[in-house]
């Protein structure tokens, strides 16, 4: 089963060699443009866009391959 993220969760993920830490901005369930790519999401396989906390960066991960961390303050 996938996880339940929701816009605005914490959540952190591998990036080259290190953990990046930023914020779900929104689910996606359809074939889309995101992150700078094009993304084949669908609602059985979501993927999440998220923007990163260092960078200010969106990227487009699965839900595998993200980790809910605690909510901002």
């Amino acid at each position: 089963m996938a996880k339940k993220l929701r816009k605005g969760d914490r959540v952190s993920w591998r990036s080259h060699g290190s953990t990046a830490v930023g914020t779900v901005r929104r689910k996606l369930t359809r074939r889309t443009r995101a992150g700078g790519r094009t993304v084949d999401a669908s609602p059985e396989e979501p993927q999440y866009e998220v923007e990163s906390e260092k960078s200010g960066n969106t990227a487009v991960h699965k839900p595998e391959s993200l980790r809910r961390k605690g909510r901002s303050s």
